[in-house]
């Protein structure tokens, strides 16, 4: 007779394409990041750009720790924070909650909901940007703003999308500059109210989504004057919108697609 499979409950939430698994942090013993690359496997696990680790927190509803899909862990996830509101909400009658990442305390106010699709505004917080930074790469010199939102980006402004933009923006995260490793946004300005974007983040690679992504190029859009605030981001998951005003407000939905069981 085979030993009994442990078994680990978890729900999956989606943010814009931006897919999360959120799991309680008691509910496993081995170690979270690599039990977090296992089960985000999308051909021999559930499949997910990172899970949401949740524990008990003071001075907030919860703690969320993300994990990223290969197992690194990073500060904090606009779209992860999101999809745990949605998560909490689904559970408790309540209109905002206050989620303690690495990067602080978020505050996500509920604005809308339908069905199992819940709106958000987030408060991201002070962004921290910096000057136009040249960086040399085997495909050429390219010019990027770097923007911190509770965790590093570099915006890069483009005419069109490179046909091999997952590759070179691979190769751009390798700079060694980068010492805490870079999430790479690709940005096309459509006009003063809407931007199109890419994003290739760390420890996942290309993703349908990011929301600190969103926030990170619609500040260097407004601090650079190609655009105003709000600015809508269009990405392939979807539209968000950001609000800059000093401090940085996302908004945009989260989906809590299905709860389930992984077998350990």
């Amino acid at each position: 007779m085979s030993p009994r499979r442990s078994v680990v409950p978890f729900t999956k939430a989606s943010a814009c394409g931006n897919d999360f698994l959120i799991i309680e942090g008691t509910a496993v013993s081995e170690k979270h990041a690599d039990l977090t690359h296992r089960i985000c496997d999308r051909h021999n696990g559930v499949g997910a750009d990172g899970v949401e680790w949740l524990w008990p927190a003071k001075g907030a509803h919860v703690e969320a720790r993300l994990i990223n899909a290969d197992g690194s862990e990073a500060e904090i996830s606009g779209n992860g924070t999101r999809c745990v509101a949605a998560y909490l909400c689904a559970q408790r009658r309540r209109t905002a909650f206050v989620i303690k990442t690495g990067a602080g305390l978020k505050t996500c106010t509920l604005t809308g909901k339908n069905g199992s699709t819940y709106e958000f505004e987030t408060a991201i917080g002070v962004p921290e940007v910096g000057g136009s930074i040249a960086i040399a790469t085997q495909f050429g010199e390219v010019d990027g703003i770097p923007v911190s939102t509770g965790n590093p980006h570099f915006v890069i402004f483009v005419d069109e999308f490179w046909p091999d933009w997952q590759r070179r923006s691979a190769e751009i995260q390798r700079v060694v500059g980068f010492k805490q490793g870079i999430n790479i946004e690709l940005v096309i300005v459509r006009d003063r109210s809407n931007i199109d974007v890419r994003f290739y983040e760390r420890g996942v690679g290309e993703t349908q989504s990011s929301g600190t992504g969103s926030s990170a190029s619609a500040v260097a859009s407004i601090t650079t004057g190609r655009a105003r605030s709000p600015l809508r981001v269009h990405a392939p998951g979807g539209t968000q919108e950001v609000r800059f005003e000093k401090e940085v407000f996302l908004r945009g939905p989260a989906t809590l697609i299905c709860h389930g069981e992984y077998f350990v």
